[in-house]
């Protein structure tokens, strides 16, 4: 029986994750302008793959429930809200106090929570084999959601 859903922080597991299509999508690098390109980059090729398969309005919801969580552990992410076409929105005045690391952070625990959210309600399997077809060239075969030690490390 699975427990109660509550506010719950971002697991190792899809903060190792979210970090490495962050990291892709910046080819590598973490410049300040950059990173916020790279959350928009990653979470627009999500929004594109999953409102095909599931409309805008599950994208919507689940991307806003993904805000809440991610909130709830940086809290300068309260400022933002989803738009009707699933679009972030409200992160201009963040973005300009914050530092680039601090916001680097930020969208790594929001991509991580889209993706722990992706990984409760269509699995580990759907949602990598969704990466892969979104993101061929990123490494994700030592990825395993249900040992956190394997994450990350070669073999």
């Amino acid at each position: 029986m699975l427990a109660p859903f509550s506010m719950s922080r971002a697991t190792p597991q899809t903060l190792n994750f979210a970090k490495r299509l962050m990291v892709y999508e910046t080819e590598g690098r973490k410049p300040p302008k950059t990173s916020s390109q790279a959350a928009f980059q990653a979470r627009e090729k999500l929004r594109l793959a999953l409102v095909t398969l599931m409309g805008n309005l599950c994208f919507r919801a689940l991307l806003s429930r993904a805000l809440v969580l991610a909130s709830a552990e940086v809290p300068w992410l309260s400022a933002a809200h989803v738009e009707s076409g699933g679009v972030l929105q409200g992160l201009g005045i963040a973005q300009a106090q914050l530092g680039p690391d601090e916001l680097f952070e930020g969208e790594v625990v929001l991509l991580a929570q889209l993706i722990g959210l992706l990984v409760i309600f269509i699995g580990e399997n759907l949602t990598l084999h969704l990466a892969r077809e979104i993101w061929p060239k990123v490494p994700l075969v030592d990825l395993d959601f249900a040992n956190p030690d394997t994450n990350g490390k070669s073999k």
